[in-house]
């Protein structure tokens, strides 16, 4: 809970701007993804086929440039990935900081959390989706007699299981990758990181569902002017 002397946010602040940015980064992330995906099929593709013949007609200049475009692939990934969470994340300051004077009651922990929750190991799994999950309800469009509307949290919820998924799959691929030493393993290794890249995909989309949706529903929540005394909307 928030300790006495933190003063709450007075205006809402529109996230649509921030949104449409993270939903184009997200867009670059997945094409990224799909490039890494080509070229590691490429490189699996050129590595099988060398096993075959114990490499005796392995083309080299091939095997160089696979290698080279699959660095690259990874390189992108990397810097749209980076950018995207910059991003992201101020988006999700942003929704947080809203959600407060939606209905503080909904927020269980303190605005910061909404980037520092991201960085913590292990509880970086759970504590996001919780926060999420206040945001969310904060931001549901009431009806006219005040009730709350119930909003699905389907997206939001396959958003996070495809990501945790994704993560975790990750990290294994990866290391993999870095020990494996044998052709085999090394085409193993990439047939994992190329796995990865099609769940990062699905995740990419769901973010990109999640971040639109949450932001429609902040501007529905905006639009009927129902805020606690002392806080100004201006969306």
């Amino acid at each position: 809970m928030a300790p006495a002397f933190y003063a709450p946010q007075q205006y809402l602040r529109s996230p649509e701007g921030l949104a449409r940015a993270v939903v184009v980064l997200l867009s670059v992330v997945a094409g990224a993804d799909v490039l890494a995906l080509a070229a590691g099929l490429n490189t699996s593709r050129l590595l099988t086929a060398g096993m075959a013949d114990d490499f005796a007609t392995l083309d080299e200049d091939a095997a160089t440039l696979a290698d080279n475009l699959y660095g690259a692939a990874g390189a992108l990934q990397s810097l749209a990935t980076l950018a995207t969470v910059v991003v992201f994340l101020i988006w999700f300051r942003r929704v947080r900081l809203n959600a407060e004077i939606f209905d503080r009651s909904m927020q269980r922990m303190r605005p910061g959390w909404a980037i520092g929750a991201w960085f913590v190991p292990i509880a970086n799994l759970v504590l996001p989706r919780r926060i999420a999950g206040g945001i969310w309800t904060a931001s549901a469009q009431t009806n006219t007699d005040g009730s709350w509307r119930h909003v699905p949290a389907t997206v939001m919820n396959l958003w996070w299981g495809v990501w945790i998924c994704s993560l975790i799959l990750s990290r294994f691929a990866q290391l993999r990758y870095r020990t494996a030493e044998l052709p085999e393993e090394i085409v193993n290794a990439v047939d994992l990181m190329m796995a990865t890249d099609a769940l990062d995909i699905v995740a990419a989309v769901l973010a990109i569902l999640f971040v639109r949706k949450l932001t429609r529903m902040q501007g529905e929540r905006a639009a009927l002017g129902t805020y606690p005394l002392g806080t100004t909307p201006a969306f």
